[in-house]
């Protein structure tokens, strides 16, 4: 079925919106966008559809997954399209250009070149009658013509016939470029929906002899309609469908009332006489005068549904140009004819491991299920992680089922329930999830709060209690500092008494965790420790004249007027400080005289020159200290480095 919108205001109101087709069975692919809709048609021998676009003048071919596969640009402008009922040519209407071309479908190479008489049009295009008709004119004059293109051009015989709207019967006539619309299934019949400002005047013509008659006729005072944006031939019927919404049946020339689907903003309809149609937020088809939709494609989150709608000519899909920022890409859906049930499951959020549980839920569609309808049920676990499959379930009359299940591992067990669908339906899956108990095991780790020196290999030792299956421990270790992460270092089973081992060098704090993964039986464990590491310091004097002991200590021997330099090597990190502290001897007792924090170089030294005191007989003693915190960095314990002892002498 063949029908026409008036998709430049469509392009305005859809300007945003996107079409997310979420139900199951759907199918979409992008690759074909245009920038507003200039016609829009499906070839069904060819399995190809066409759409025009109006802003940039092209013409772009699709596969049925909505995949370009050709184009023909350069035209101009392309305000609408129409196939032949052989499938051989497509025409295209040029308004800007006054031309109507017609085109092999297979190349959209042009075949001929129509030039049309007018300087308002042709806007609108349909195939009935071995002609194509258009219509043209401007809102207070309207009119339609015809191509016949079994009329040679060279014969002198001109195959554009204009003014071809009958005025018999028909009263004032059409005002602006009317709607049209043909069903392949009724050869001749031609439908006329009048647009423009004030109207809602429609018409019927059979033009099956090449003269267009008025088969019925109504001039708009709005009892049926209220301005027309979309007509459709009703397919088996003597109706048509205004907007997507109303039928209006004609007879003895005239329209009455006779029926209506919810509200829409246009539709499209398939031979079969289903319809669809777009509307805020969904795509929905309906069986022929019914009102509760057969299938609803979703349009996700946004406010609006796709621009315009066509049916592939054996109904096996619809074609939906989708507004996406700006543009329209086309998007096929398929399974139309299918009604999507809506399935539910529902499992206790929580339960104790190896005793039974009860599971329920409910099969539901809008088209009925057949009776007895089954439900296939997998049970994922720890110990079956790629699904078991359970007993089927029956569905009761009232749609709702439930089954027992004794779930025999731990963890986090998934109730998968499916409807393998039937002639009518499509499939639905649901799913719930139980938090099903296990037992505690016990893990510990060894090593807890202790202090090492820089460097020192340590053996940490998990030990894993009782488990059912799994006996693998992981060990981790995160020395302290941003720039190391957590690092396995040891993965395995524990051997015959429970414990696993792993060497850690001390170079810093350290966090070890040992991690048991748990099984189906017994839930998963971490025990953590917490290692301490001193940071490596060595010091040296430099500028003395000789070494000697005082009492039982052994001294650097200085001159008065001679400065120390204090040496200091340590472990680098960035921003890394050491301490210096300086004591005097003073009648038997050290006094701390100074305290300095000095910035280490980044080869982890630092050479420090202190002032001659200028008298003799005192003696001094310094060392380098690294402060946890204090030093500009945390990732070590605080460690002290050794006294060296300094004598002035003359």
């Amino acid at each position: 079925m063949r029908s026409t919108s008036v998709a430049t205001a469509l392009a305005v109101v859809f300007s945003s919106a996107a079409l997310s087709v979420v139900a199951a069975g759907t199918a979409s692919a992008a690759g074909t966008t245009v920038t507003n809709i200039g016609g829009f048609v499906v070839d069904g021998p060819l399995q190809r559809v066409f759409v025009g676009d109006a802003a940039n003048g092209r013409i772009l071919a699709s596969d049925y997954n909505g995949t370009l596969v050709d184009s023909n640009a350069g035209l101009g402008s392309v305000s609408d399209l129409a196939l032949s009922d052989d499938g051989s040519t497509l025409y295209a209407a040029l308004p800007n250009t006054h031309q109507i071309l017609a085109l092999d479908p297979a190349t959209l190479d042009v075949k001929t070149t129509y030039s049309i008489p007018t300087d308002t049009g042709p806007r609108h295009l349909a195939f009935t009658g071995g002609k194509a008709w258009f219509s043209y004119g401007d809102q207070w004059d309207g009119d339609i013509g015809s191509i016949d293109p079994s009329v040679d051009p060279a014969s002198g015989t001109d195959p554009v016939a204009m003014a071809q709207f009958p005025t018999e019967g028909t009263s004032v006539g059409l005002w602006g470029q009317a709607l049209l619309d043909t069903d392949p299934n009724r050869p001749g019949v031609l439908a006329v929906g009048q647009t423009g400002i004030s109207t809602d005047s429609m018409a019927v013509l059979d033009v099956s002899d090449g003269a267009p008659k008025a088969t019925a006729w109504y001039f708009g005072d709005y009892t049926l309609n209220n301005g027309i944006g979309d007509i459709d031939l009703v397919p088996g019927a003597d109706q048509v469908l205004i907007n997507g919404t109303d039928r209006d049946a004609w007879a003895d020339g005239k329209f009455s009332k006779a029926g209506s689907y919810p509200g829409a903003w246009g539709a499209d309809i398939a031979p079969n006489g289903l319809v669809a149609q777009f509307n805020a937020g969904k795509v929905a088809v309906y069986r022929p005068d019914t009102t509760t939709p057969l299938r609803t494609y979703s349009a996700g989150s946004t406010d609006y549904a796709a621009g315009n709608l066509r049916w592939a000519p054996d109904s096996s899909r619809i074609f939906a140009l989708v507004p996406n920022g700006g543009t329209f890409t086309l998007k096929a859906l398929t399974q139309p004819t299918l009604n999507v049930p809506a399935l539910t499951v529902n499992a206790p959020s929580s339960a104790p491991r190896a005793k039974k549980l009860t599971v329920t839920g409910k099969l539901s569609a809008t088209v009925p299920l057949p009776a007895g309808a089954r439900l296939s049920v997998t049970r994922t676990d720890l110990e079956s992680p790629s699904g078991k499959a359970l007993a089927a379930v029956i569905v009761r009359a009232d749609g709702t089922y439930s089954f027992a299940d004794t779930p025999p591992a731990g963890g986090t067990v998934t109730y998968k329930v499916t409807y393998a669908g039937d002639a009518g339906h499509t499939t639905a899956t649901a799913s719930d999830k139980v938090a099903v108990s296990r037992a505690g095991t016990s893990l510990s780790l060894n090593n807890n709060g202790k202090l090492y020196n820089y460097g020192t290999d340590v053996k940490f030792t998990a030990h894993l209690g009782t488990t059912y299956k799994n006996r693998t421990v992981k060990i981790y270790a995160d020395p302290f500092g941003g720039d190391k992460g957590n690092k396995l270092i040891k993965s395995g089973k524990v051997d015959s008494h429970g414990n696993i081992a792993a060497w850690v060098d001390m170079t810093r704090d350290t966090a070890v965790s040992a991690v048991f993964d748990g099984d189906a039986r017994y839930a998963p464990k971490t025990a953590k420790a917490t290692a301490y590491a001193r940071v490596k310091i060595s010091t040296s004097l430099s500028k003395y004249y000789k070494t000697a002991k005082i009492g039982s200590t052994s001294y650097r021997w200085f001159h008065k007027n001679t400065g120390p330099v204090f040496n200091t090597a340590m472990t680098y990190y960035p921003g890394r400080e050491h301490r210096l502290d300086l004591e005097i001897y003073y009648q038997g007792k050290w006094y701390q005289t100074d305290s300095e924090y000095f910035r280490l170089g980044t080869n982890g030294k630092t050479a420090v020159q202190f002032d001659a005191p200028g008298e003799s007989g005192i003696r001094a003693r310094m060392r380098s200290v690294y402060v946890n915190g204090s030093s500009g960095d945390t990732v070590n314990s605080t460690t002290y480095g050794a006294w060296n002892y300094l004598y002035f002498s003359n």
